[in-house]
């Protein structure tokens, strides 16, 4: 039980930060390789106010997710619409997107070692036992997660039950057919890559929470997020949280019944078998 309790709770605060990454890739077709660096950037925020200020990283959320919106829109209306713009295809997009963020990523990582310098940061929040079916959990685990399920679960309401989520619903189905029944594609994409990355910071201060962070942990983050799409099907909200609890306890069975040096491995290990065997993720269908 406490495997699987453990692994839910770290599954959960992936499903935050993959979300991010889905909602960027499966609406604006963008493949953001600067993700994990917006998770950094959220996680020094979220450090920063509470040991500068004392203010708590629950609450820091309401304030990391208007910048890193406006963060990424700007991101996306300098740097990626060019490239939206100009791409003949899909696939020419995908690779251009590709390059483009590589390079971003790099750059947000020197600002930080800039700005922040290189060493590790870790804070002191609810760092205290949490009882849960007779066995003790960290107090902070417990609110990130709980966080993160409230995100989750408000973004997926969002996306299925209102007017402004199907048309990005829509977009991410089929471009070319949205266009037709009078939906802003460029607009919704931009929008959609701003609440991704707007997602994937939240999800940056929920997990600086009980991680130890520093600028140039974000790439490790960026592979799990992607492992975790691919995993659960592209453009799939549903697919995305249920990959991400899978993906957390399988890292903490490898953890705790092997080696702690073997999680990463078993990710990708999971990876590779979904792309041997379910390359469409948990819940795509098949091409035709």
């Amino acid at each position: 039980m406490d495997i699987i309790v453990t692994g839910l709770l770290l599954g959960g605060t992936y499903a935050l930060i993959a979300t991010g990454l889905n909602l960027q890739y499966g609406v604006a077709r963008i493949m953001n390789l600067a993700n994990g660096e917006m998770l950094v950037v959220g996680g020094f925020t979220a450090f920063a106010l509470y040991t500068g200020a004392g203010i708590s990283p629950v609450l820091t959320l309401f304030i990391v997710a208007p910048l890193a919106y406006v963060l990424n829109w700007a991101i996306y209306r300098v740097m990626l619409r060019p490239l939206v713009k100009r791409a003949k295809s899909r696939g020419m997009l995908e690779q251009e997107s590709i390059l483009t963020t590589f390079g971003l990523s790099f750059t947000m990582v020197g600002l930080m070692l800039w700005i922040f310098g290189g060493s590790y940061f870790k804070y002191s929040f609810l760092a205290r036992p949490f009882v849960l079916f007779g066995d003790n959990y960290g107090l902070n685990r417990i609110v990130a997660f709980l966080c993160a399920v409230i995100i989750c679960g408000a973004l997926y309401l969002w996306l299925n039950h209102s007017r402004a989520g199907m048309a990005i619903r829509a977009v991410a189905v089929s471009p070319e057919s949205a266009r037709l029944v009078g939906i802003d594609v460029p607009k919704l994409s931009a929008h959609a890559f701003a609440i991704g990355g707007a997602v994937t910071a939240m999800g940056g201060a929920v997990i600086s929470t009980f991680l130890t962070l520093d600028a140039s942990t974000g790439v490790i983050f960026t592979m799990k997020a992607l492992i975790i799409v691919i995993m659960g099907g592209v453009g799939d909200i549903r697919g995305t949280i249920i990959a991400a609890i899978i993906l957390g306890v399988g890292e903490t069975l490898v953890a705790s019944l092997i080696n702690p040096g073997l999680t990463l491995a078993a990710a990708y290990g999971m990876f590779i078998l979904i792309l041997l065997f379910r390359p469409q993720g948990l819940f795509g269908r098949k091409p035709v």
